[in-house]
């Protein structure tokens, strides 16, 4: 088996930063678990369903604040739920075919066609199929007329070395479907971008916050369309996040104004529009986001701004805020806000009793809800928020939203 283990520590010790990095690598994992998964001549998908759910339980725990490696963890698995089904439907057909193929000689006796029209249908709707799955039908017809001398030993070795062959089509099938997927996520940035020129037009005011390189190369990709416009970027305190966008996006060329979290409600209304990233995107349509984009949200909407969320698709969550599964929040550490020397007598443990007077708290995120987004673009194109729980209901399964291995309890 892969090395879980290490990939679980860099999650705990937050080695990998950004959602995007998060995704690929949980995928690249996960990818390593099928393809290292001895599959049994029976019940070959729940094989791979529990090897991944073991393994997914494990990094959901590690890091419950990324959502991005249970995202990942529940494609894999519709990615296997969807290719056992179309595997069980391309061998049902090739077994219906077979059976038609069995009465060939009285079809010519009676001047019939050889198969039904259904058989015919089926036998050419396989053929658009991807090849893993064509070669189902290859293998999947029996003999005509077998003889009735054929002995048992014969069929059953027949029917294991059938199940073994249909059990490496699955999991190679998987293993296609997670190529994808990982293709995918290196490709969303691009596939934002190229709609960059249809929402930013000529001599309009860009609004964002903090540092989100989906913005940013969405950003960029206007810029090399010959848009002219501005770009006001908010701070995004603590981190001071949005000096580092800001340079970035004049060292490109664009002309940027650096503004305080604080004047967001003093700017908003020489903005035209709201372009930010995302930490997550839920089942509901409400958005995970760094701290102070709600406040950002309700500036926008009370000035009749639009605020446009982009994101690739591995930031879809299908779980919503209320779920236990989801934390809405980190504390960060105190030091990013205050200097613990020039503060030490107001935080001295024993001066007022063993109580300190003052606290501080240092969220990492914001919540905020659909109502407030005007619009979503993902790598898939854009979407209302109402319509976003459609978009979400593609890639994920609902029987495995909660990330958990059936239990085995011993008698």
């Amino acid at each position: 088996m892969p090395d879980v283990s290490d990939f679980i520590l860099k999650l705990q010790r937050r080695r990998i930063e950004g959602s995007h990095a998060t995704a690929r690598q949980t995928a690249e994992l996960l990818r390593s678990v099928v393809s290292q998964t001895r599959m049994p001549y029976t019940n070959q998908a729940a094989a791979l369903l529990d090897a991944v759910r073991a393994v997914g339980e494990q990094l959901i725990a590690a890091n419950p604040v990324e959502l991005a490696v249970g995202n990942i963890v529940r494609r894999v698995l519709h990615i296997i739920r969807e290719e056992d089904l179309s595997s069980s439907a391309v061998s049902f057909e090739g077994l219906m075919i077979s059976e038609k193929s069995d009465d060939e000689d009285d079809a010519d006796h009676k001047g019939g066609p050889v198969l039904s029209a259904a058989a015919v249908a089926a036998a050419a709707r396989s053929t658009l199929r991807p090849r893993s799955l064509q070669t189902l039908l290859e293998d999947g017809p029996l003999p005509a007329a077998p003889s009735k001398s054929s002995s048992a030993g014969d069929s059953e070795g027949k029917s294991k070395s059938d199940k073994s062959a249909v059990g490496k089509r699955l999991k190679h099938s998987v293993i296609e479907a997670i190529n994808l997927l990982i293709e995918e996520i290196d490709d969303c940035y691009e596939d934002i971008s190229e709609q960059a020129v249809e929402h930013i037009h000529q001599n309009e005011v860009i609004l964002t916050l903090g540092r989100s390189k989906t913005v940013k190369e969405f950003l960029y990709a206007a810029k090399q369309k010959n848009r002219s416009f501005r770009v006001f970027v908010a701070e995004g305190a603590p981190r001071y996040q949005g000096h580092v966008l800001a340079k970035e996006l004049i060292q490109k060329g664009l002309e940027t104004t650096v503004i305080t979290d604080s004047a967001i409600f003093a700017m908003i209304s020489r903005v035209n529009m709201v372009i930010v990233g995302a930490h997550a995107i839920m089942a509901n349509g409400g958005v995970i986001a760094p701290v102070g984009m709600n406040m950002l949200a309700l500036a926008a909407q009370r000035h009749a701004v639009p605020f446009v969320v982009v994101a690739g698709s591995h930031k879809l969550c299908p779980l919503y805020p209320h779920n236990p599964e989801v934390l809405l929040n980190e504390l960060k550490s105190p030091s990013d806000l205050i200097d613990f020397g020039e503060f030490s007598d107001c935080m001295d443990f024993g001066a007022h009793g063993g109580a300190p007077l003052m606290h501080v708290v240092n969220p990492t995120f914001d919540y905020v809800p659909p109502n407030l987004v005007s619009l979503f673009i993902t790598d898939t194109g854009g979407h209302n928020a109402a319509h976003m729980y459609k978009l979400i209901a593609d890639y994920y399964s609902a029987d495995y939203l909660v990330i958990k291995r059936k239990s085995t309890s011993s008698n």
